[in-house]
């Protein structure tokens, strides 16, 4: 067995459902653009650097990162894995599917929160099986060096793993693949290890456009290309500050969302033929799935820290969730 068939058997061994491998060299680097910046390789299956280079300072220029400064640190670094990890010559990129059978609660009075928070903060889960993955690595390759990210660090991971063949960047700007849908939570190791790379995945989006149409504030201004400022996820994660922080058109568009939407890959087709994960850490809890408003809106500081201990919840902080609440109460209030 190959190196790279040794590595992917593993990292399937460790709870990954999905892995897949590129090269960095200078074909790809700089070819990528990241998270909600990512850009479309519109005519070619390796878009010039350049180009693309372009298109992520003219997304920074219509200020669609906001208030997410750490975007617009060094653009350079954050499109050459090479200038994270000196020598790197292939990315492993790996996917958990993060899908359950439950629903959300819809009744009156209960807020909604996007299913990758419905479980236990994936980060936890994917620091400690990249840090195995690594470890099993250097057993097989002693000289080389490694470095794992699992939406930490200044790595396009959705770029990187659309090149590793693990799906293909979607007009709302997420990861769509063709067995998971976009139920994939993403990590990705760096190694100097030179690695036998798979084929980059193929857009099957065609003409549909339900993502555009599904999306309740026009955050995807363009196929591909979404405005993070008027995203829900991005409003009711990142921003701070008060209501008044949110025009009043955003305020109704937010609907009864308190943490992320999935409003976007709710609609995806691809998503009907998706399994559910058997991962038992994305399971969720009666609170992630029915959130009383009244109740969230009376948590105090330490009753908000012990319920969402393990929860990627904590992110919004307190004030950030009674504010979303409040929000979400005044749109469900009767006109």
């Amino acid at each position: 067995m190959s190196t790279t068939s040794a590595i992917k058997q593993e990292a399937r061994a460790l709870g990954f459902d999905a892995v897949g491998i590129t090269h960095v060299s200078s074909k790809y680097a700089g070819s990528v653009t990241g998270d909600m910046e990512n850009s479309h390789r519109s005519d070619s299956e390796t878009a010039a650097p350049e180009r693309l280079f372009a298109r992520l300072t003219e997304w920074l220029r219509r200020g669609y990162h906001g208030t997410m400064a750490w975007i617009e640190r060094d653009p350079h670094k954050r499109a050459d894995p090479r200038q994270v990890l000196p020598g790197c010559r292939s990315i492993i990129s790996v996917g958990i599917n993060y899908l359950t059978e439950h629903r959300a609660n819809e009744q009156p009075g209960y807020g909604r929160i996007a299913r990758y928070a419905w479980g236990m903060d994936y980060h936890k889960l994917f620091d400690s099986r990249l840090k195995q993955l690594e470890q099993i690595i250097h057993k097989m390759a002693p000289y080389v060096k490694t470095r794992s990210y699992s939406d930490t660090g200044p790595i396009m991971e959705k770029a990187w793993a659309e090149q590793a063949g693990l799906g293909w960047i979607g007009k709302h700007s997420n990861l769509v693949s063709a067995e998971f849908g976009s139920w994939l939570l993403l990590g990705e190791v760096l190694t100097t290890l030179e690695l036998e790379p798979d084929e980059p995945a193929t857009d099957l989006c065609g003409s549909c456009m339900l993502c555009i149409q599904a999306c309740p504030t026009g955050a995807i201004t363009e196929p591909y290309i979404v405005d993070a400022t008027r995203c829900i996820s991005y409003l009711t994660i990142e921003l701070r500050g008060d209501a008044h922080t949110i025009s009043d058109d955003l305020q109704a568009g937010m609907g009864n969302k308190i943490f992320g939407c999935d409003d976007c890959l709710d609609v995806c087709p691809f998503n009907l033929r998706a399994e559910p994960t058997q991962e038992e850490a994305f399971q969720p809890s009666n609170l992630s799935l029915s959130p009383d408003l009244n109740e969230l809106s009376t948590l105090d500081e330490t009753t908000f820290a012990t319920v969402f201990r393990q929860s990627p919840i904590r992110r919004a902080k307190l004030h950030g969730l009674h504010r979303n609440v409040a929000i979400a109460q005044h749109n469900l209030k009767p006109s």
